[in-house]
């Protein structure tokens, strides 16, 4: 897979990978379609014309929320998560209502499962119109843990898998303009130290979580520079301070604000016509994130250090 800035044509690739899924609908029995391993067994497809959005980590708290308001305005909603029950809960609730939606699992712990992911959405969808990039993993607890892939726990899936699955599916973005990406991060953002970026020495739970998010913000100014006049906007936000999710309860952080007030801060990234692209958001407001997402040298070594281990060079 060939990042941004590469000499590649996302247009002809999605193309090219719709053509396939075309052949594979025409010779594969519906029933093993539907017994792959992303493939949910309760779900509806979107109609035509229907609006497209997926949002990660979508089986709880903050996830659970946007996509229900998006079901709740109409939309199809892919639903992603770990668990299998929880997700058809969410996709149960919204088939019941004006929208529709399919639960697709996958642990962004493990790169494997990320492109397992990216590739059912590819096969199974000719549009993306919102991509939430919501899944993650808090500071408790605070102790260093480990990918599969052998990467340090919260900079992979808060960071490094959502990297990897947005360039997997931005053909299908950019096929689907206007469209936008939110990348939900925090305020909670710290420097990344480049001599240490898995935070080998002096952890904490905290500081992972920080810097992770850190870079999250930094991905997001760098896509929008990459896609600068394409049609797809892209914003980051800290949508709200320690709502009553299972991340804050794990912290055993007291919630000062609702997971509704979150809601409502994506769903303006997602819906308003009155907000530019390229911007971190406290909440419904615009605000000026930590000095290092602006940094350019800091920025091109992420993005080769985040390509490299990805294996998206």
């Amino acid at each position: 897979m060939t990042p941004i800035g590469a000499d590649q044509t996302p247009r002809a690739l999605s193309r090219a990978l719709r053509t396939w899924s075309r052949i594979v609908r025409a010779t594969i029995p519906a029933l093993a379609l539907a017994c792959l391993p992303a493939a949910a067994q309760r779900s509806a497809s979107p109609s035509p014309g229907q609006e497209v959005a997926l949002v990660t980590g979508s089986t709880s708290g903050l996830g659970r929320e946007v996509a229900l308001r998006l079901g709740a305005r109409g939309a199809h909603v892919i639903v992603h998560g770990r668990s299998v029950e929880r997700g058809n809960e969410v996709v149960d609730e919204i088939n019941a209502g004006p929208g529709s939606a399919r639960f697709y699992g996958a642990d962004f712990a493990s790169f494997d499962q990320v492109r397992a992911l990216a590739e059912a959405i590819l096969r199974d969808y000719e549009r993306l119109d919102v991509l939430v990039n919501n899944a993650g993993f808090g500071s408790a607890p605070n102790e260093r843990l480990v990918s599969e892939d052998g990467h340090e726990f919260r900079f992979q899936v808060n960071y490094l898998a959502p990297f990897l699955l947005t360039h997997m599916l931005l053909p299908l973005v950019q096929e689907s303009t206007p469209s936008r990406i939110v990348n939900v991060s925090s305020l909670a953002q710290q420097p990344i130290n480049w001599d240490d970026v898995m935070i080998e020495n002096d952890f904490s739970g905290g500081r992972a979580y920080g810097q992770s998010k850190l870079a999250q913000v930094g991905f997001t100014f760098d896509l929008h520079e990459a896609l600068a006049g394409s049609g797809v906007m892209v914003t980051a936000l800290h949508p709200a301070t320690y709502m009553p999710t299972g991340m804050v309860r794990r912290a055993g952080a007291e919630p000062r604000s609702t997971i509704d007030e979150g809601a409502t801060a994506v769903m303006q990234l997602i819906v308003s016509d009155k907000i530019e692209s390229g911007l971190f958001f406290n909440g419904l407001v615009p605000q000026r994130a930590h000095a290092q997402a602006y940094d350019l040298e800091s920025r091109r070594r992420l993005r080769e250090l985040s390509r490299e281990l990805t294996g998206l060079r």
